[in-house]
Protein backbone atom coordinates (compact mmCIF):
# COMPACT_ATOMS: atom_id res chain seq x y z
CA UNK A 1 0.00 0.00 0.00
CA UNK A 2 3.16 2.15 0.58
CA UNK A 3 4.32 1.88 -2.71
CA UNK A 4 1.20 3.33 -3.79
CA UNK A 5 1.22 6.17 -2.18
CA UNK A 6 4.63 7.08 -3.17
CA UNK A 7 4.16 6.14 -6.60
CA UNK A 8 1.27 8.59 -6.41
CA UNK A 9 3.29 11.49 -4.64
CA UNK A 10 5.93 11.25 -7.51
CA UNK A 11 2.94 11.39 -10.13
CA UNK A 12 1.33 14.09 -8.45
CA UNK A 13 5.33 16.27 -8.15
CA UNK A 14 5.75 15.39 -11.95
CA UNK A 15 2.35 16.94 -12.52
CA UNK A 16 2.68 19.79 -10.02
CA UNK A 17 6.48 20.88 -11.86
CA UNK A 18 5.03 20.55 -15.42
CA UNK A 19 2.11 22.85 -14.76
CA UNK A 20 5.06 25.35 -13.08
CA UNK A 21 7.10 25.44 -16.06
CA UNK A 22 4.66 25.63 -18.48
CA UNK A 23 2.37 28.09 -16.90
CA UNK A 24 3.15 31.10 -18.38
CA UNK A 25 2.70 29.73 -22.02
CA UNK A 26 -0.94 28.11 -21.07
CA UNK A 27 -2.27 31.29 -19.37
CA UNK A 28 -0.60 33.23 -22.82
CA UNK A 29 -2.50 30.72 -24.88
CA UNK A 30 -5.82 30.35 -22.96
CA UNK A 31 -5.75 35.14 -23.12
CA UNK A 32 -5.06 34.65 -27.06
CA UNK A 33 -7.96 32.25 -27.42
CA UNK A 34 -10.58 34.69 -25.01
CA UNK A 35 -9.11 37.58 -27.03
CA UNK A 36 -9.76 35.75 -30.47
CA UNK A 37 -13.25 34.74 -29.47
CA UNK A 38 -14.29 38.12 -28.31
CA UNK A 39 -12.75 39.60 -31.83
CA UNK A 40 -15.63 37.30 -33.55
CA UNK A 41 -18.08 37.92 -30.71
CA UNK A 42 -18.50 34.61 -29.84
CA UNK A 43 -18.36 33.68 -26.10
CA UNK A 44 -17.87 37.10 -24.95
Amino acid sequence: MVEYALILALIALIVIVALIATGGQLINLFSNISVTMCNFHVGC
